[in-house]
C-alpha cells in the first residue's frame, strides 16, 4: 500500500504542457536554432568555433563544481566509508583526465604531422604494444590495488560489534525496526556517531536500493533475501537518503532521512522513543 503519497489513476497531480503545445514549440525551436546557427557558421566560422569552446568548458566547469556539495553528493562526504569512495574517485578522475589529455594531444599531433612523416613499422608497433597493451593492464593493475582494499573495508564483519537496525523496503516507503529496543519509525533513521551500523536490508514486494550518498555506498534489497550494509557517520547531521533502484510509479518520492546524534544524544532519544513506543502499545492494548 502506498504511504505519503497522493496518486491519482493517471499518475501523480502535476501541471504538464499539453503535447499538442509541446511539440508545436519544439519545433518552432529547432528551426529557428538551425536557421541561426547556419547564418552564424557562414558568418564567421572561426570566431563561432572558439565562442562554442569556451561556452563548452565553462558548462563542463559548472556542472562539475555543482555537483561537489548538496545533500546528494557522494563527493561531500560525511562517514569514513563514503570518504573512501569519494577519494578513490577522485583518483580515478585525475588519472583518466591525464590519460584523455594524452591521447588528445597524440591525436592532434597525427592531424598535423605531415604526410611523408609517415613512422617506420617497429615504430607503430611500439605504439600499440605501450599504448594499446601496457598502458590498459598498468591502468588496471593501480585501480585494483587502490580499490580492492576500500571495498574490503566496508564488508559488515562480525567483529565490528555493530548496531544492528532492521530496514524493509516497501512500495513507497521504509519502515525501520530497531529490534533491540522495541522501535518502529517510517521514512526516518537515527544512528549514533562514529558507531558502526549493521543495517539488516529487506523488501517486502520488489526491488529497492539503499543509498544515503554522503554516509556510504548503496544495496539492494531483494525479496526473500537479507542484505546487510555497513554504515557509519563521522559527524552529528541530518543526511538525506533516496531508493536508488526503479521500484514504481513512487520511486522519486521514495525518500528518507538519516539523522545522525552524538552519543549522548542518541542515548537519551533512544530511552525516549523506546519509552512512547511502550506506551503506544498499552494503549494499543487497553483499546
Amino acid at each position: 500500500m502506498a504511504k505519503h503519497l497522493d496518486l491519482a489513476d493517471d499518475g501523480f497531480h502535476r501541471h504538464v504542457v499539453p503535447p499538442q503545445i509541446s511539440t508545436w514549440l519544439s519545433k518552432r525551436f529547432s528551426k529557428w536554432f538551425f536557421r541561426w546557427l547556419s547564418a552564424a557558421v557562414l558568418r564567421c566560422p572561426g570566431k563561432l568555433l572558439k565562442h562554442s569552446v569556451a561556452v563548452f568548458w565553462s558548462a563542463i566547469l559548472l556542472l562539475t563544481v555543482s555537483g561537489c556539495s548538496g545533500p546528494f553528493s557522494s563527493l561531500d562526504p560525511q562517514g569514513p566509508a563514503a570518504a573512501e569512495v569519494a577519494w578513490l574517485w577522485w583518483l580515478m578522475f585525475g588519472f583518466f583526465s591525464l590519460v584523455l589529455l594524452a591521447v588528445i594531444a597524440l591525436w592532434h599531433y597525427a592531424i598535423k604531422r605531415r604526410a611523408n612523416d609517415m613512422a617506420e613499422s617497429s615504430v607503430v608497433s611500439g605504439w600499440i604494444i605501450w599504448g594499446g597493451l601496457v598502458l590498459p593492464s598498468v591502468s588496471i593493475i593501480v585501480l585494483l590495488i587502490a580499490g580492492v582494499p576500500v571495498g574490503q573495508r566496508m564488508i559488515p564483519l562480525p567483529a565490528d560489534n555493530a548496531m544492528q537496525i532492521d530496514i524493509t523496503g516497501h512500495q513507497w516507503y521504509w519502515q525501520v525496526n530497531y529490534p533491540e529496543h522495541n522501535i518502529q519509525l517510517t521514512d526516518t533513521l537515527h544512528i549514533p556517531v562514529n558507531t558502526v551500523v549493521h543495517l539488516q536490508l529487506h523488501s517486502a514486494d520488489v526491488i529497492h536500493s539503499f543509498w544515503v550518498p554522503r554516509l556510504g555506498v548503496k544495496l539492494d534489497l531483494i525479496p526473500g533475501r537479507k542484505n546487510v550494509l555497513k554504515l557509519e557517520a563521522s559527524a552529528s547531521g541530518t543526511y538525506r537518503g533516496q531508493c536508488a533502484e526503479y521500484c514504481g510509479v513512487g520511486h522519486a518520492h521514495m525518500q528518507f532521512t538519516v539523522i545522525a546524534h552524538e552519543p549522548a544524544d542518541f542515548a537519551g532519544w533512544l530511552e525516549n522513543a523506546g519509552r512512547s513506543g511502550l506506551e503506544q502499545q498499552e494503549k494499543v492494548k487497553d483499546d
